[in-house]
């Protein structure tokens, strides 16, 4: 692995079911891999990997200079991948895993989720300890907009998506927590 004077930072990418939410256009996980994408192709010098996580967590690109690469996967990812449900703990963690005996000065994790935990092995705030032990910062981002949004409820017999106008919960405190934690910040 050569040895560069950037960033590590690990993108860790909600791809829940809930991601589908259209309170964005089209939806919740289209604008986030528009954000996600756009800021790996501004970052030329930094090691970046990627780790999606639902009900469990993935790496699903390892660290690496290839940006171009990395961008086209982002844009490639796909929601029902992985086991549904919101694993933030174990996304974190896998994040962490991924950067924390790198040899950069400066380890970044960009958290992009919609949600509540409900699932997983790892709770956030535990995750967000580990993660502050190691010196990373985790930058939060919630996706999605406080209020009511169209959200898949079931997919019918034909494979479609089912969607009704639901109340939408992010976790904001949670979120801002493991920020604060770690000396990110929370948008």
């Amino acid at each position: 692995r050569k040895t560069i004077d950037g960033i590590d930072i690990v993108i860790a990418m909600d791809v829940s079911t809930s991601m589908l939410a259209k309170d964005f256009s089209p939806n919740r996980f289209e604008a986030a891999k528009k954000v996600a994408s756009k800021f790996v192709s501004s970052r030329t010098s930094d090691n970046m990997g990627l780790v999606i996580f639902a009900g469990e967590g993935f790496t699903a690109v390892p660290m690496t200079t290839d940006v171009a690469m990395l961008a086209s996967q982002i844009k490639d990812v796909q929601i029902g991948l992985l086991e549904d449900g919101t694993a933030i703990g174990d996304g974190l963690s896998m994040a962490i895993n991924r950067i924390k005996n790198g040899t950069a000065k400066s380890k970044i994790i960009i958290l992009l989720t919609d949600g509540t935990n409900n699932s997983g092995l790892i709770s956030p705030i535990n995750a967000a300890e580990i993660a502050k032990e190691y010196g990373i910062k985790v930058y939060s981002i919630g996706v999605g907009t406080n209020g009511n949004a169209l959200v898949p409820i079931g997919i019918d017999p034909f494979g479609n998506i089912n969607y009704a106008m639901q109340p939408v919960v992010i976790d904001d405190q949670t979120l801002k927590k493991i920020s604060e934690m770690t000396d990110g910040k929370y948008y």
